[in-house]
Parts: structure tokens; sequence; C-alpha cells
């Protein structure tokens, strides 16, 4: 099973090769969703990573995996310049997935 990386910053994804993890560049919403349609057709991948910012171009997609895709399992990582992140991001995921507020 293998990692793969997808970003729109050529800095992360050089990174990522150093640690052995191969990647492409997305810096459009075609590009990036393109991109995603092929890793989720390639049974080896087992892991998607895409940054924050390449996450923002594909909202829908990014959702839709997290909540109801098994493989490839999709991680946000933060950019080269750190997370954008809110503090409760994952409160607000558990409340799109169950429905409850906690």
């Amino acid at each position: 099973m293998l990692m793969f990386a997808m970003s729109d910053e050529a800095d992360v994804l050089a990174g990522l090769r150093l640690a052995g993890i191969e990647g492409s560049l997305a810096s459009s919403r075609r590009e990036a969703e393109a991109l995603v349609n092929e890793v989720q057709l390639n049974p080896q991948i087992a892991v998607l990573l895409i940054t924050e910012s390449c996450a923002a171009l594909i909202p829908e997609t990014v959702t839709k995996l997290k909540l109801s895709s098994s493989n490839p399992l999709l991680v946000v990582i933060p950019g080269s310049r750190g997370s954008t992140r809110r503090k409760d991001s994952i409160t607000g995921l558990i409340k799109d997935a169950i429905g409850i507020k906690i």
C-alpha cells in the first residue's frame, strides 16, 4: 500500500519526496479533481495526503471522501505556510458526520 501526496506547492511535494512519498502538483480545481479521480482508480494507493490550500479548491470532493470513502484514506495536511484550520475543526467534522453538536 502506498501513500500519495497532492499539493499546490512544489516545496511540500519536494519535502514529501525526501520521505519517500510521491506526489503531484495540482494548482487548479480541474487539475485537483482529475488527480483525485486518478488516485481513486489506483488500488495500490491507500492514503492520499492533500494540503489545506489544495483541499480548498475542491471542498465538496474532500468532504465526500472524508465521510463516505474507505479507500484511499484522505488526510488533509498543512502547507508550507502552516495551518489555516479553525481550532475546533474536528468538532465541526463530527457534527457534519453524525448531526450532533458537541
